[in-house]
């Protein structure tokens, strides 16, 4: 099938390459001639493992090309894929503004029928607003031409992307015509040979699952974080509660883990765009706001926590930081704890020493050069000269580190662990005074 997507960021990119793996013939348009040109180079924008050998291949093999130019995609494709971002206004509400400018492209430039996916995490009611913007260009131009808006909303994990893609727990399909039905059926055929994994259900319906499905995960984490802070209180371990519930199989182990606020792309935006849809509607959306106001608190606990242990006067001093991308296997810093915390650090007079094996380059752009922050080259040269080390980034590499190591290089041995890597007992018995996440009294 010949298929256009729109926008070559995080979904557009892993759509494509993942659609024209099976045999489709896709074409990728972006506005931004630096990220075409990067992309048809060999580049690739985004860290996601393996994507960049995806990539190549299908461009190798003819099925993957990228093109600024939005009438050639709007020609090329029955298949209209909408992938541009939807960033939180300043309401906290999603901006659509790029969502709607792909709309009227496609108004003013498609001359036979064409099928509009909304790709990208869009509030309730999007679709209703494309068919309105691709309609008023049409009859600016005295045309009527038959086109159908689906919502086709992506489950796609950073740092898993490909699989999630490439087998799917579920393709969730909202449509009102079941032309399109069996047409995006056909599409995604081969991912979903072993048993049926669409799910077909009204646009409103589709359009609100996404946004379901991210404000669940996401009140699961807040959760987890309010009883561990219960814990420390209480003298009781969260890991050990974390076991005891998640052995329970209405709860699971998914998504219960304690730790310093979650972030990316994904959950703090959506979370705070569906809470503003119900501002819309008039419903006062409790849970929801609680759920951010205890991930906003939560990515200040590492900072109270080095704060009080210090006896609140960073000024000075230095501190190791071990991880900046919100969570591993992605370079992905936006809302990240990371953020949170070193520029809490710099505003109370300390320096930081950073290290991720992904994020680096990003952490420059966000940044640039400041004295405040050290990129460095190990997550041992992090250590240098630093009086603590905090962790922040559950990545592979910290998980079992040369503690002797770690010991030797800090002015002190002292361990602030933001995802609970260690076990404190063991820790403590090594000669460090060692800080987690709802592990009793510390």
């Amino acid at each position: 099938m010949k298929i256009s997507i729109f926008g070559s960021g995080y979904v557009g990119l892993v759509t494509g390459a993942c659609l024209a793996e099976v045999g489709n013939d896709i074409l990728c348009v972006d506005i931004d001639k630096n990220k075409i040109d990067l992309l048809n180079s060999g580049g690739i924008p985004i860290f996601e493992p393996g994507l960049d050998k995806l990539v190549k291949h299908n461009i190798e093999q003819g099925r993957l090309r990228f093109t600024s130019d939005i009438q050639e995609g709007v020609e090329h494709g029955l298949f209209q894929f909408i992938a541009v971002g939807t960033p939180p206004d300043e309401d906290g509400s999603a901006d659509l503004s790029h969502v709607l400018a792909v709309a009227k492209s496609i108004g003013e430039y498609m001359e036979s029928y064409r099928i509009i996916v909304n790709k990208s995490t869009v509030p309730v009611g999007t679709a209703d607003k494309v068919k309105e913007a691709v309609s008023v260009e049409l009859n600016s131009r005295g045309k009527q031409i038959e086109f159908d808006v689906v919502s086709n909303p992506e489950f796609l994990k950073e740092g898993a992307a490909i699989d999630d893609f490439m087998k799917p727990d579920r393709v969730v399909i909202g449509t009102d015509n079941p032309r399109t039905t069996e047409l995006l059926r056909e599409l995604y055929s081969p991912f979903n040979r072993n048993r049926d994994r669409i799910v077909s259900m009204d646009v409103r319906s589709a359009e609100l699952t996404k946004y379901a499905a991210n404000a669940i995960l996401a009140t699961k984490i807040s959760f987890m974080n309010e009883l561990a802070n219960m814990a420390e209180k209480l003298g009781a371990d969260i890991e050990q509660v974390r076991l005891g519930i998640g052995a329970d199989p209405r709860i699971g182990y998914k998504f219960i883990y304690p730790g310093c606020g979650y972030g990316g792309s994904c959950f703090p935006k959506d979370v705070q765009a569906l809470e503003r849809t119900a501002n819309e509607i008039g419903y006062n959306a409790e849970l929801l706001r609680a759920v951010e106001n205890v991930n906003n608190k939560q990515k200040e606990r590492l900072f109270d926590k080095v704060s009080t242990h210090f006896q609140h006067d960073l000024s000075g001093k230095t501190f190791a930081i071990w991880g900046l991308a919100f969570k591993p296997n992605t370079d992905d810093m936006r809302a990240a704890p990371s953020r949170t915390l070193m520029e809490a650090l710099w505003k109370n007079g300390a320096k930081t020493n950073a290290y991720d094996p992904e994020a680096m380059d990003e952490a420059r752009r966000i940044y640039g050069k400041t004295n405040s922050l050290k990129l460095c080259k190990s997550p041992y040269e992090a250590l240098e000269n630093s009086d603590a080390l905090i962790i922040v980034t559950e990545w592979s590499v910290f998980r079992s580190p040369d503690m002797e190591r770690i010991k030797k290089n800090l002015k002190q041995p002292v361990i602030f662990d933001g995802r609970n890597l260690f076990e404190p007992k063991q820790i403590s018995s090594e000669g460090f005074i060692y800080y987690g996440i709802g592990r009793g009294n510390n």
